[in-house]
């Protein structure tokens, strides 16, 4: 770490305050509609930080937050559609972890940054309707949002796509998506230490850095979820649900932009 300490901030002032921001912006997501959490973090950070500095240290606070609101949602788990989802996404995060892991910076943002904009477009207009929950509908989503978790961390928003489509009770829906993040952070933390142990890559996808993100923003986190637990009581779920798809349909937008200025310089 040259020196760096493991309690010094991983960024300078100012861009370290906005990234603190970006956080509690994705904690008042998580705690609300529980998702959104990694979507809004990787797209926030993605415009101070490379993708891949960031995304194993929103994967441990997102295991953090899983934790904190499992508790209260459990009994309204979707056992089929977990079991489906868990099996998809076992299979394809290795393979999104191996292309963050090799992948140039700046593909890399423009990757993050349209799978964003797609996903958040998607679920802001309501496109899919009317999916039937067959088990390869089940699986299909789980192997999409295993992939895209890997790449990005924004395998949630995948999920929420897909889910949405079979006309799933939003209940029922936010309960599976908290248990499945649960499994799929772990698993991919996982699968992202073993990648840094047992092959050398130019992106270190663990490691001191990592721990150092995790602590600086996990007070931020744990303060959005408290706001977005506790606030926000007037307003119904769908108006915040859309306000939450177009911020990221926004921030995505500015990612997207970020990460092709260097090919039109070019």
């Amino acid at each position: 770490m040259n020196g760096v300490g493991l309690f010094d901030a991983p960024l300078p002032g100012l861009p370290m305050a906005f990234a603190l921001a970006v956080v509690v912006a994705a904690g008042v997501a998580r705690g609300f509609a529980g998702f959104g959490f990694s979507a809004i973090s990787v797209a926030g950070l993605s415009l101070v930080v490379s993708p891949a500095a960031v995304v194993p240290a929103v994967f441990a606070l997102e295991v953090l937050a899983s934790l904190r609101l499992l508790g209260s949602s459990w009994r309204e788990v979707d056992v089929p559609w977990l079991g489906w989802l868990v099996l998809g996404n076992a299979l394809a995060i290795p393979l999104g972890l191996a292309l963050l892991a090799w992948l140039p910076e700046t593909p890399l943002r423009l990757v993050v940054g349209a799978l964003l904009l797609l996903a958040a477009l998607l679920l802001r207009t309501g496109v899919a309707a009317g999916f039937a929950a067959t088990r390869g509908v089940r699986l299909a989503t789980g192997l999409a949002s295993g992939f895209v978790n890997g790449v990005a961390a924004i395998g949630g928003i995948a999920v929420a796509v897909l889910m949405s489509a079979t006309g799933l009770a939003p209940g029922a829906m936010r309960a599976t998506m908290i248990a499945l993040l649960l499994f799929t952070d772990v698993y991919a933390l996982a699968w992202a230490g073993l990648l840094s142990w047992a092959v050398e890559t130019p992106n270190a996808l663990l490691g001191a850095d990592t721990l150092r993100w995790a602590l600086w923003l996990l007070p931020a986190m744990l303060l959005g979820i408290s706001i977005g637990q506790r606030g926000f009581s007037g307003v119904s779920p769908a108006t915040f649900r859309r306000r939450v798809l177009e911020l990221l349909v926004g921030v995505s937008a500015l990612t997207i932009a970020r990460a092709a200025l260097p090919l039109l310089a070019g």
